[in-house]
């Protein structure tokens, strides 16, 4: 077993690169050895930025002795077939969301790193902040009874009334199901447990979208996938849950996430987030009382320093 700071390398240098690359470099953890790109101006203007070492092309990376975490920025479709040349390259693998656009590629993708005792895992690592975190300890200590049901909501116009190039959001891997569902699950599973089964339906009530910012505006752009999605889920435990993505709705409503239990109920931060503010409602008080957020807020990367951890003490 290797020792000293686990090596990091990231394939993809897009917007997302920024916050991941502010944050990496920042831990003693890990150490950021590579940044791959299709476009190498991209990745070598990244790595100048952030003073990374080396810049190139995947198999570049791939072929570098001292990576040992890839970090696996892509766009989603490409999500699991890069994931599977960086374990068969000997690496573990941390994937932005979706971890793979469905369920066989994502199961192959597990076996295939507990087959070489590699890692992988996916994001979003938001759960690990001190807003999830801090609603997760206020359950566990049982300030609302035992959960009996939840309710997790995300509704928008969609993205492009804001996003100059929002065509990716309608295409395979788009969508509210693998842009926003993937927050509040995760956080639904971190507080409640394993998943035993779900009904949904989904429904496409537009062919086209108008971009309504940048030098596109006015652009009517195709709409290849659902973009309005209604679940109800029941989980091992015994509770059950709620809930709705959609890119459908006239207005940017507030995020919702909370969970009743026996004896109140907790509303839960955005999900999108790492920080905020909880509330927990009790039947025995009239008023809420607020659970502020504490633990660690450093933002997006915590899921790969975590990674990285665990690999050097040997957990999973």
């Amino acid at each position: 077993m290797r020792n000293g700071p686990v090596g990091v390398g990231i394939i993809g240098a897009g917007a997302i690169s920024t916050t991941y690359l502010e944050n990496l470099t920042r831990f003693p953890d890990v150490e950021v050895h590579f940044v791959a790109d299709i476009d190498r101006d991209r990745a070598r203007a990244q790595a100048e930025r952030f003073g990374v070492s080396r810049s190139g092309t995947v198999d570049d990376l791939l072929a570098s002795d001292e990576v040992e975490i890839v970090v696996n920025l892509t766009i989603p479709a490409a999500h699991a077939p890069v994931a599977k040349r960086a374990l068969e390259a000997g690496k573990s693998v941390w994937s932005e969301k979706p971890l793979a656009l469905d369920r066989r590629s994502g199961e192959e993708l597990i076996a295939e790193a507990a087959a070489r005792g590699l890692r992988v895992a996916s994001a979003p690592d938001t759960f690990l902040g001190p807003g999830i975190q801090s609603a997760l300890r206020a359950i566990t200590d049982g300030l609302i009874g035992s959960p009996v049901t939840a309710r997790a909501f995300f509704r928008s116009p969609g993205p492009e009334p804001w996003h100059p190039r929002p065509d990716f959001y309608y295409t395979a891997g788009g969508g509210p199901l693998f842009d926003m569902a993937p927050y509040y699950l995760t956080a639904l599973v971190q507080l409640l447990g394993p998943v035993a089964a779900v009904s949904a339906t989904s429904t496409r009530p537009r062919s086209t979208r108008v971009i309504g910012s940048g030098e596109r505006r006015g652009e009517e752009i195709p709409v290849e996938i659902d973009t309005q999605y209604s679940a109800l889920l029941r989980f091992e435990s015994g509770v059950t849950a709620q809930a709705e993505f959609s890119f459908d709705s006239p207005f940017a409503y507030e995020p919702l996430l909370e969970v009743t239990g026996s004896g109140g109920a907790i509303t839960i931060s955005d999900p999108n987030a790492f920080e905020g503010t909880q509330f927990l409602w009790r039947f025995d008080d009239d008023s809420p009382r607020e659970i502020a957020a504490a633990g660690s807020d450093v933002g997006r990367g915590t899921g790969v320093v975590e990674m990285a951890r665990a690999i050097r003490s040997g957990v999973p």
